[in-house]
């Protein structure tokens, strides 16, 4: 199970709305959105501590969101980033329910050194994460394959990625997860009598 997150937050009871959500940006607050559980839940988190914690969430992150004294067991969904301005304008969170299976996404990390890049090979991720179905006190962090024995032009399928059998992977089982390719033969130089071709000047047609 992924190690257990924590925020604040506070029930946002009035300025709703854009200009309402700007406003609250602007005092340095988050207006957000608790999901899963019959009506949504509008809420405000601090922007400084979201954006200290960012990092360290995913979709398989439970999160306890403490709402005015009561705690709600959550992973963020999804969020609003303006990147030119380094802010978070918006956040939804998806609520569990313990003992109720849940679907999420879960990132795929690779671990080793493949054979084949010792020898030239180069390692290609094609999936970087994939999606996963069980009870939130058995979700993972992330889900990792060890790489080190993959020669060149082989590679690892979502079907070889080993999970506790209390997790069932809804990707597709023969979807590549990564492969190492080998690098092209570089064009071959080309050959004294081509280059002394290539340096002759042509003849000029006789007029």
């Amino acid at each position: 199970m992924s190690e257990e997150k924590s925020l604040q937050a506070r029930l946002r009871t009035e300025d709703f709305g854009s200009a309402g959500s700007r406003r609250l940006v602007r005092a340095g607050f988050i207006p957000a959105v608790i999901y899963g559980k019959q009506e949504p839940i509008h809420v405000v988190i601090n922007a400084k501590e979201f954006m200290m914690k960012k990092h360290t969430f995913s979709e398989s992150t439970l999160i306890s969101l403490n709402v005015d004294g009561t705690d709600h067991k959550v992973f963020v969904k999804t969020y609003q980033e303006d990147l030119l301005k380094g802010i978070v304008k918006h956040v939804d969170f998806y609520e569990v329910t313990f003992g109720v299976l849940v679907k999420t996404h879960v990132r795929v990390e690779l671990t080793g050194t493949p054979n084949g890049c010792k020898v030239g090979g180069v390692l290609d991720q094609v999936i970087h994460e994939v999606e996963i179905e069980c009870f939130p006190r058995h979700l993972p962090e992330s889900i990792t394959a060890d790489v080190t024995s993959l020669e060149i032009n082989e590679g690892i399928r979502v079907s070889d990625l080993k999970v506790p059998a209390e997790i069932k992977i809804l990707t597709d089982a023969n979807a590549t997860v990564a492969t190492v390719k080998g690098v092209k033969e570089e064009a071959a130089p080309a050959t004294d009598d081509a280059a002394a071709t290539a340096a002759t000047p042509a003849t000029p047609e006789a007029k």
